[in-house]
């Protein structure tokens, strides 16, 4: 058994080949990453809304809140019916109960990270939960590229 997974989904820009689905309700640009790479503590999705696209509805959580992080381009957020501007550097966390959607800016895609975990399910903050692990640290070979 490993003790990794591993899974490329591509470049920011060619993000629309992966497609959602769920009943009616079709995504391109957005892909799930718990399934890709057999997470149990929390989902990953990465994002990207096309100039001027928005999320066609209004949603909220049971159990998972999310954390929003903007990764390239400009947006808003609508959370509890308030617009925050979401742009590159950007993280907004929502609690389950906020009723939430997501636009793109008129002239560029915006691309964004969603985690979702159970609210307070976080055991410890910061590396509170690591710990340092005897051996030196070895590259061999030429470093990688992307």
């Amino acid at each position: 058994m490993s003790n990794y997974s591993v899974f490329d989904a591509g470049q920011w820009q060619n993000l629309e080949q992966h497609v959602f689905e769920y009943g009616p309700i079709k995504a391109p640009g957005k892909v799930f990453l718990s399934e890709k790479v057999d997470s149990s503590g929390c989902e990953v999705s990465l994002n990207r809304l096309e100039a001027g696209q928005s999320y066609p509805f209004l949603h909220r959580h049971n159990k998972h809140e999310e954390v929003f992080i903007a990764v390239s381009g400009r947006g808003d957020m609508q959370v509890d019916g308030e617009i925050i501007p979401f742009n590159e550097g950007t993280v907004i966390r929502i609690a389950p109960e906020g009723v939430r959607s997501i636009r793109s800016g008129a002239e560029e895609p915006l691309c964004f990270l969603c985690i979702q975990a159970t609210a307070g399910s976080l055991s410890s903050r910061f590396i509170g939960d690591g710990e340092t692990v005897p051996g030196e640290v070895r590259w061999d070979g030429p470093v990688m590229a992307g």
